[in-house]
């Protein structure tokens, strides 16, 4: 079993006071301070989403998707400064259904938010359609085709047309849960559950972190097969470390949030 005592003494030695909120949160429920919510806030620029590093000039999908994701870890993923982001981000959306960067950040951009890249493409619009959708579950568990509801259409109707037969995709691995969330509240129920049996089965190869941050995604949306996140709570127990943390895909800088992450998966 998962060591919870051991991973919140984790947090409280090591954490900034942004992640122990996170971690309160988790704990009681209790939304954050607003003074916390503020300082994620003060960066998001006018248009309503936020840069991809402090001196950017344009919005970008990958970096407002990080904020969404962390007001959502704090409770916060309501009020104006999430409906301003996510304005933006239905706004942002391609013809296509797709969302990609924008073509300035092409020479600061990372592998999976490349401008123009096919398996950035996919990834990206996964994941906007993933917290697109995260936010609608917000305020109804149940809702399919509410809110944004052209917007999530025509990104899922996208990503069921990137995926193979055997329901794998020509892209990053972390597309996997945020598809599978994404096409199941589209009622894509075959193509959702083909994605999970994928990840599943990708599972014992994943880094601690990414078997973390499936199962927290998952659990977002309602979702995940009981199988599939029994055997992801039973990896997580296995990478456990003494000192009650994980390691992160970035290095011991980012063990924290994905700590943080385990605890949310597990919870």
């Amino acid at each position: 079993m998962v060591d919870i005592d051991a991973a919140i003494g984790y947090v409280v030695a090591h954490g900034d006071p942004v992640e122990r909120a996170r971690l309160s949160y988790l704990r009681t429920g209790q939304p954050a301070p607003e003074e916390v919510v503020a300082r994620i806030a003060g960066g998001q620029m006018p248009e309503g989403g936020w840069p991809a590093s402090a001196e950017g000039q344009v919005p970008s999908i990958d970096a407002t998707c990080f904020r969404l994701a962390e007001l959502d870890d704090l409770g916060s993923l309501q009020g104006p400064v999430v409906e301003r982001a996510l304005n933006w981000l239905a706004g942002a959306q391609r013809p296509d259904g797709t969302w990609q960067e924008h073509e300035s950040l092409a020479g600061e951009a990372p592998a999976w938010a490349l401008p123009g890249d096919p398996e950035a493409t996919l990834y990206l619009t996964s994941v906007a359609g993933f917290w697109l959708t995260a936010a609608a579950v917000e305020t109804d568990p149940y809702q399919t085709r509410g809110r944004y509801r052209d917007v999530l259409a025509a990104a899922a109707g996208f990503v069921v047309s990137q995926l193979r037969p055997d329901g794998t995709w020509p892209s990053f691995l972390a597309v996997g849960w945020h598809a599978a969330g994404l096409l199941h509240q589209q009622q894509y129920f075959h193509e959702s559950s083909r994605v999970q049996m994928v990840l599943g089965e990708r599972l014992p190869d994943m880094s601690p972190a990414d078997v973390a941050s499936m199962a927290a995604a998952l659990r977002r949306v309602n979702l995940g097969d009981d199988w599939l996140l029994r055997n992801a709570r039973k990896r997580l127990a296995e990478t456990q470390r003494t000192d009650g943390g994980w390691d992160s895909n970035e290095g011991p800088i980012f063990d924290v949030n994905i700590t943080l992450t385990a605890l949310r998966a597990c919870r």
